[in-house]
C-alpha cells in the first residue's frame, strides 16, 4: 500500500527559459524551493520535459529531507506552464507529471492562470504576460475567460524579450552599417558580448558562436538605453508598452470589464525594468478601456500562483489567508535561487 503523502503540493511554473519548483506544506511553509533551466515540452521535446522535471523534484524533494523513492509524497502537482494553452498540450503535460509518480493527482493550467492567482487576490481580472514571449487572460466576475492562441508571429504576436532583443539588434546593426539612425545600441550591444562592433554580434550569433537565445539579453539594453534618452531604443519600448495595452484592452472588452475596476497583473521578466514612461504609457491605455482599473506589477514569482491554486483544489475553495500570507513570504526569488 503506497504512503500517506506527506506534502500537500508540488508546485511547479515552467516558462520558455526556466523552471521553478516547490515543496508546499497545508499550512504554507515552504518546505523546498529549487530554480533550473526550462522543461518547456515546446522548447526540449517532451521525453526531455519529463526527465528535467523529474530531476528537478527529486532534488527538491531531497533538499526538504524527503524521500525520492517514497510514492505518493504529495496530494497534488499543480503546473503552471507556458504553451499549456492547448488541451493536447495539457493532455501531454499531464502525462509526463503522472509518469513521475510522485503526487496522487495533478492539474495544470496555462503561465496566465498561475500569474493572474499570484497578482491579485480576486478570482477574476487580467492577466499580461511578458517575458520570453507574450501571452495574456481576461476573466470575468462570473468566471468566462478570454485566451488568447499566442503561437507567435503565426497568431500575430510581437513583443517579449525575444522581440525586443531581436529589435535592438536589427537597430544597433542598421545603425552600424548606414541603414538606420543612430543609437547607443550601436555601442552597447556589442559591448555586452564583449566583441568589436554589431556586425561582429550578428556573425557570431549567425554561427552559433553565441547562443542564438542569448539575444533575449538585449531587452534589458534596450531599457536602458531609453532611460538615457535614445530615441530609436524608446520607440522599441513604447511599442512594447502598446502591445501590452492591445492585449489587456482586447481582454477587458471580451469578457466586459470595461464599467468595472479590474486588477490588470503584469506577469513577466519585462516587466521587471524601472522605466516610469513604459509603465505610464500602459496605464494610459489600459484606463482608456477601463478607467477604474488598477496595474498591478507582479511582484512575487509566477511559481506562487501554482502552488496556491494546488492549495484552492486542496482546501475545495480559497486558501485562508494566513496560509496564503505564509507561501508568500517564503516562497520568493531570492529562495528559488538560493
Amino acid at each position: 500500500m503506497p504512503a500517506d503523502p506527506v506534502a500537500a503540493v508540488i508546485a511547479v511554473d515552467v516558462g520558455n527559459s526556466k523552471t521553478d519548483v516547490a515543496i508546499v506544506a497545508r499550512d504554507g511553509a515552504v518546505l523546498a524551493a529549487r530554480r533550473g533551466s526550462t522543461v518547456s515540452h515546446q522548447q526540449v521535446g517532451a521525453a526531455a520535459a519529463a526527465a528535467g522535471l523529474g530531476r528537478l523534484v527529486e532534488d527538491a524533494l531531497a533538499t526538504a529531507g524527503l524521500d525520492p523513492a517514497r510514492r505518493p509524497v504529495a496530494e497534488l502537482v499543480a503546473c503552471s506552464a507556458a504553451g499549456a494553452d492547448f488541451e493536447a498540450d495539457v493532455r501531454l503535460i499531464a502525462r509526463g507529471i503522472r509518469g513521475l509518480g510522485v503526487a496522487s493527482d495533478e492539474i495544470v493550467t496555462s503561465d496566465c492562470d498561475a500569474g493572474l492567482r499570484a497578482g491579485t487576490s480576486r478570482p477574476w481580472g487580467v492577466v499580461v504576460i511578458c517575458g520570453s514571449g507574450m501571452n495574456c487572460l481576461g476573466r470575468s466576475p462570473g468566471g468566462r475567460d478570454a485566451r488568447f492562441m499566442a503561437l507567435g508571429e503565426v497568431s500575430g504576436d510581437w513583443g517579449g524579450g525575444s522581440a525586443i532583443g531581436q529589435a535592438g539588434l536589427a537597430a544597433a546593426v542598421r545603425a552600424w552599417d548606414g541603414r538606420g539612425p543612430a543609437t547607443l545600441l550601436r555601442q552597447t550591444v556589442p559591448l555586452y558580448f564583449s566583441v568589436p562592433n554589431p556586425g561582429s554580434l550578428t556573425v557570431a550569433l549567425h554561427r552559433g558562436r553565441i547562443p542564438w537565445s542569448r539575444h533575449r539579453e538585449i531587452a534589458p539594453l534596450v531599457f536602458g538605453a531609453a532611460a538615457a534618452g535614445d530615441p530609436v531604443a524608446r520607440e522599441i519600448v513604447e511599442r512594447q508598452a502598446d502591445e501590452v495595452v492591445a492585449w489587456a484592452t482586447a481582454a477587458i472588452r471580451r469578457v466586459r470589464l470595461g464599467k468595472l475596476d479590474p486588477d490588470v497583473v503584469l506577469a513577466g521578466g519585462v516587466f521587471r525594468n524601472e522605466d516610469p514612461a513604459f509603465f505610464a504609457r500602459i496605464d494610459a491605455g489600459v484606463r482608456a478601456a477601463a478607467p477604474r482599473a488598477r496595474l498591478v506589477r507582479l511582484g512575487v514569482p509566477p511559481v506562487v500562483g501554482a502552488a496556491l491554486i494546488g492549495l484552492d483544489r486542496q482546501t475545495g475553495g480559497t486558501t485562508p489567508e494566513d496560509v496564503e500570507a505564509r507561501l508568500r513570504a517564503e516562497l520568493t526569488d531570492g529562495r528559488l535561487t538560493r
